[in-house]
């Protein structure tokens, strides 16, 4: 992950794919890992293309109509090694193209907690971007009403469930189906800043604000300017 164009591309269309030049993650490692089988497997002449849908669901679990949901999309090669994973338009609402690229870079910096099995990743280690944090009213377009809404001080977290499409879940796995996305919006402007969620197992957090390049205030340019002088 050190060294990400080495060994992956970032296209995006419609949706976003992360391409794997060198494939080494075999399907069923994958199946494995996620303990999760996929909603949809595709078969063609050269690749097998597994579709992982998650719908948006009621606090009783009730799929929500109309349907609100998303998708990961794994294309494996006639080997059976992981080629691609591309992400839905509706998951780039929640987790913006600019920032998805920036947060997977900064996997290559990363510390790993063996104990708790966890990856923290270094946004340090690498180029801030510039880009517009997405508007709560865009992404409520999008996501509908969330099932609870928290008050903190700073912010408020949106929460909204979502049900993976899948069968024969292996037993012990069962709270894996159920995906737990927490949307945090700043209170002065309205501009999501956090995503938390769990994804086929995976739990995801992004604080966007750590890949943005700061900018700099009246105050700081003056000092700036003044240091230049002295």
């Amino acid at each position: 992950m050190d060294q990400f164009d080495e060994y992956f591309g970032i296209t995006v269309e419609e949706q976003f794919n992360v391409h794997f030049k060198d494939p080494i993650l075999y399907s069923e490692d994958f199946i494995s890992l996620a303990k999760l089988q996929p909603s949809i497997i595709s078969a063609g002449k050269t690749n097998e293309s597994w579709r992982y849908w998650f719908r948006k669901i009621n606090e009783e679990g009730k799929v929500i109509e109309p349907e609100v949901k998303f998708y990961f999309d794994l294309v494996f090669n006639k080997d059976q090694r992981l080629i691609r994973w591309a992400f839905s338009p509706l998951f780039l609402q929640i987790a913006p193209a600019e920032f998805l690229e920036a947060s997977l870079r900064s996997l290559g910096g990363a510390k790993i907690n063996q104990l708790k099995r966890q990856l923290k990743a270094d946004a340090d280690s690498i180029e801030k971007i510039k880009a517009e944090l997405p508007l709560k009213f865009q992404v409520l377009s999008q996501l509908g009403k969330p099932l609870l809404i928290e008050k903190e001080d700073k912010q408020d977290v949106y929460m909204y469930h979502f049900q993976l499409q899948t069968v024969g879940i292996e037993q012990g796995y069962e709270d894996r189906v159920l995906s737990v996305v927490k949307l945090s919006f700043d209170k002065q402007t309205d501009k999501l800043v956090k995503m938390a969620g769990r994804f086929i197992g995976l739990k995801l957090s992004i604080d966007y604000r750590k890949y943005l390049k700061q900018k700099h205030s009246h105050l700081a340019k003056m000092t700036e300017q003044g240091a230049a002088d002295d």
